[in-house]
């Protein structure tokens, strides 16, 4: 039968790429990056990963600082299970892979530590000591591939579309983001987040003004009229701003007023990161800031607003 998974051990930038355009691999692992499988999508299509280990690897007999007795490596093993086994106790569970060869841990000095970290999680719940094989047909079976959307392969018209409004009324950031080089590593939250970000810090003061203007009052009247965009929508109800008193409405309005008129710019807060107690005293300490104060650190929550937003979408 022909091999069904792919290890190197040595391998380039372009191996796990060759790999997958076979298509003849359950799984490949030359991937040190995950305590559990994943997907890596590439243009021939999804290969399925099972990252290995160089630190839970008896290797490490053979090569310095390394270990010298078999007591070094039950050690080394125990603790990175029992770590891994905690985290799984609280919800997320892990996968924990061992490298082991027979030249290395075949002699009875080093295979000792071997039988006893085996002895030690066979006194454990809901351990799976499966083969790479067995691990790649589960997770298949469980977790499938799902296409994702990839901001870099996306047409102009698609990625305006997607990601025109992350930045509140303002596609042009998404278009001139897109007319630059996009690749890979902005097919993540952080990668666009970056891409956007570097468009909006090197705009000219007018258009990251105009950004800033493009953005409601909080719990103002747009919100009461329902004429938000649905993104303004969710955050300012994430944070109970469409559930205020009479006071704190009155708080915001009276607020609201004072600083636009001060900085001639809405005052701007992630309010996903706070609840309406920690944005109404936010808004009542930025209030008394000088305008160049106000208007780097709108900026800087703008960015953060993004941010939460490409993580939702992405």
């Amino acid at each position: 039968e022909a091999p069904r998974g792919w290890y190197t051990g040595r391998c380039s930038a372009n191996t796990m790429r060759l790999v997958a355009e076979t298509g003849a691999f359950d799984w490949a692992s030359d991937a040190y990056d995950d305590d559990l499988p994943h997907w890596v999508e590439f243009p021939s299509g999804p290969q399925l990963v099972i990252p290995y280990t160089l630190e839970a690897n008896d290797m490490r007999f053979a090569v310095s600082p390394g270990w010298i007795e078999g007591e070094q490596f039950f050690t080394y093993l125990r603790d990175s299970f029992d770590v891994l086994y905690a985290e799984g106790l609280a919800g997320a569970p892990k996968m924990m892979s061992v490298g082991l060869h027979n030249r290395l841990v075949g002699r009875p000095g080093k295979i000792a530590g071997l039988m006893r970290f085996i002895d030690h999680i066979q006194h454990q719940e809901g351990v799976w000591t499966p083969r790479r094989i067995d691990i790649a047909r589960h997770w298949r079976a469980v977790h499938p591939f799902v296409p994702r959307k990839r901001p870099s392969a996306m047409s102009r018209d698609e990625f305006v579309a997607t990601f025109g409004g992350v930045y509140e009324h303002s596609p042009w950031i998404a278009e001139r983001a897109h007319a630059r080089e996009l690749g890979p590593a902005h097919d993540s939250a952080a990668g666009m987040a970056s891409a956007l970000a570097r468009v909006f810090r090197t705009a000219s003061d007018s258009e990251r003004l105009g950004v800033l203007k493009a953005h409601p009052d909080l719990a103002g009247k747009l919100a009461a009229a329902k004429r938000l965009t649905a993104e303004s929508s969710a955050e300012q109800s994430s944070a109970g701003l469409d559930a205020l008193t009479d006071g704190e409405r009155e708080a915001f309005a009276r607020l609201n007023d004072s600083y636009i008129q001060k900085h001639g710019f809405p005052f701007i807060i992630a309010v996903r990161d706070h609840d309406k107690v920690g944005i109404l005293r936010a808004f009542e300490r930025r209030h008394e800031n000088d305008t160049e104060t106000e208007f780097v650190e709108a900026c800087k929550q703008v960015e953060r607003i993004a941010r939460l937003r490409l993580e939702e979408l992405l």
